[in-house]
């Protein structure tokens, strides 16, 4: 009895020791939000070396950089994390028809966001999460947003061996672009990942974006494809390619960073 009460406790403990260790869950690189909450008491910190996007319209380009974009998530709980997101340098460059460059270079808007894990929070299995965020206009004209804007997100993933599936659905309230109001804007992302390796991670992603801007309401279609290297356990190297696949949607974006858990 002695015997088969000790398999009991080690068949019933097995599964918690199989998830210890820290949770190391970034949102990059992939366009898809991440299900997974900081653990309590650690900071994991996301950051963009360099994001670049360019954007073709009627015989204009502009080409907006980003540098060293930071999000910093902390867990208050077993199943909530809060989250700070801020642009320190960007730079806007619009090329006009005659030749001429008009370059704009300032501070990004703030992000506050907070998200709830409902099921499964280290993103094991079928896990879900909702997440909250409000912006601060802190941010330059042409690279703010100019007003405040607020959304909420529903992240789900789903894994399947070396394989995963990933889904988000968001809702915002986005500034018109005359910054006289506010008018709602969503967006869809369906995404796919596999395991190459023990350490790479590949996703490939379709995304529909709406802004019913009453001045210039627009639908987008991007495709996307990320790669992970994890360096160690809890940090990571990072690129994502974006495509625009139809006419509203930037042409091209680049993006290369990396993620660390403190």
């Amino acid at each position: 009895m002695k015997r088969l009460a000790a398999t009991l406790v080690m068949l019933v403990a097995a599964p918690a020791a199989a998830q210890e260790g820290p949770r190391f869950c970034p949102n990059r690189p992939s366009l898809d939000t991440s299900t997974c909450t900081t653990d309590p008491g650690r900071v994991l910190a996301e950051v963009s070396g360099i994001d670049w996007q360019r954007d073709d319209t009627d015989g204009t380009r502009q080409d907006t950089l980003l540098f060293g974009d930071a999000q910093l998530r902390t867990g208050i709980d077993s199943q909530t994390e809060v989250q700070i997101g801020w642009t320190p340098l960007a730079q806007v460059r619009t090329h006009a028809t005659d030749g001429s460059v008009d370059t704009v270079t300032g501070v990004g808007d703030v992000r506050l966001g907070l998200r709830r894990n409902l099921h499964n929070p280290d993103g094991s299995g079928t896990s879900l999460a909702l997440e909250g965020f409000v912006t601060l206009p802190t941010g330059r004209h042409d690279i703010g947003a100019g007003d405040w804007s607020a959304g909420a997100l529903l992240p789900v993933s789903v894994a399947l061996g070396d394989w995963s599936l990933q889904f988000t659905g968001e809702l915002d309230a986005e500034p018109d672009e005359m910054r006289d109001g506010h008018h709602a804007a969503g967006s869809a992302t369906f995404g796919v990942g596999r395991k190459l390796g023990d350490k790479l991670t590949a996703v490939v992603e379709m995304a529909a974006q709406r802004d019913d801007d009453p001045d210039a309401a627009s639908t987008q279609w991007v495709g996307a494809a990320s790669l992970a290297w994890a360096v160690r356990d809890t940090a990571q190297l990072d690129v994502l390619f974006v495509a625009g696949l139809n006419h509203d949607a930037p042409d091209l974006r680049a993006v290369l960073g990396g993620a660390i858990l403190f």
